[in-house]
């Protein structure tokens, strides 16, 4: 961005980067380290996603998480200060309920230290995206596949692909933006349909799986549970070759931990030790045949012989 490097990358930022030709780049973080990797490579946004449950928890979908887990996640991150602006998922059934509650969920995140909530729906979350804005807390929009409904959407799939759909999407995207969301994420839709809703809004969509007419993008090495090879969205990478470079490198790892045993890795230097003192053992010897008296080998410092 052409902000100050020492200054916080902040919801009006973002929206100003509409149309700027700089893609906007959001990469997903859950803890402190890749929360630090992420804001020193340069991302605009860290999303803690509700990812977190399928990539860090191990659950099958994202309706375990809870909005604890999601603000303790949240924590790690925003304790590394970073730069970018940090955005956190309200997780299921943290804003489906009552106002208040909304409110109250999306409160506890922004002091955990999130600078805006996201989550997901169109025109029927409305009322939850007023009622947080009215908090004075920004709010990124999520239309297109949204994984807190996988039963109702039948599973992972595209949406929009229907001219009816398409047309829905970008009606809820336009609804979205009239209320006062920032940002928009566009998650597995069409190229096209895309393309129609970012020139549409006046402010930044953000796509994973939505094609290259998106304002931004959403990264991540390891997005919902592909890195766990569970699924085929069309956001998936070649998640078998990090899966490869990552075992790979993990091994090497192991194979330099030490292990107790005489015949372990802490044997080691003890045997390179060896192999040196051989070597004080083999000139010892050589010497002791040129005149010394003393028939220690071990001992690399022997007095000659008298005379």
């Amino acid at each position: 961005m052409t902000a100050n490097p020492a200054r916080r990358v902040t919801a009006p930022d973002v929206v100003g980067r509409k149309g700027d030709g700089t893609p906007l780049v959001m990469v997903t973080a859950y803890d402190a380290p890749s929360a630090r990797t992420v804001d020193g490579a340069g991302a605009d946004l860290i999303l803690v996603g509700d990812s977190v449950a399928m990539v860090v928890l191990g659950y099958d979908d994202t309706l375990q998480v809870t909005t604890d887990d999601m603000a303790h996640h949240v924590g790690a991150v925003a304790r590394t200060r970073p730069r970018a602006l940090v955005v956190a998922d309200l997780p299921w059934l943290s804003y489906h309920v009552s106002t208040s509650e909304t409110v109250h969920n999306a409160a506890r995140l922004v002091r955990a230290g999130a600078g805006a909530v996201k989550l997901e729906g169109g025109r029927k979350r409305l009322g939850a995206v007023r009622a947080i804005l009215d908090a004075e807390i920004p709010v990124m929009g999520h239309i297109g596949l949204t994984p807190q409904s996988i039963h109702a959407l039948g599973g992972f799939k595209v949406q929009g692909k229907e001219l009816d759909a398409a047309k829905g999407l970008a009606d809820d995207a336009c609804a979205l933006a009239e209320a006062g969301c920032f940002a928009i994420v566009l998650e597995c839709v069409p190229d096209a349909v895309a393309r129609v809703i970012t020139e549409s809004v006046p402010i930044p969509t953000i796509g994973i799986g939505a094609g290259r007419h998106c304002d931004g993008q959403v990264l991540g090495a390891q997005v919902r549970a592909r890195v766990r090879g569970v699924g085929d969205g069309r956001h998936r990478v070649d998640r078998a070759f990090l899966r490869r470079r990552s075992c790979g490198h993990l091994s090497r790892e192991r194979r330099d931990v030490p292990h107790d045993g005489p015949h372990g890795r802490r044997a080691r230097p003890l045997r390179r030790r060896g192999r040196a003192r051989a070597r004080a053992i083999a000139r010892c010897r050589l010497r002791c045949r040129r005149g010394f008296v003393s028939p220690r080998p071990w001992s690399s410092r022997l007095p000659r012989s008298p005379g």
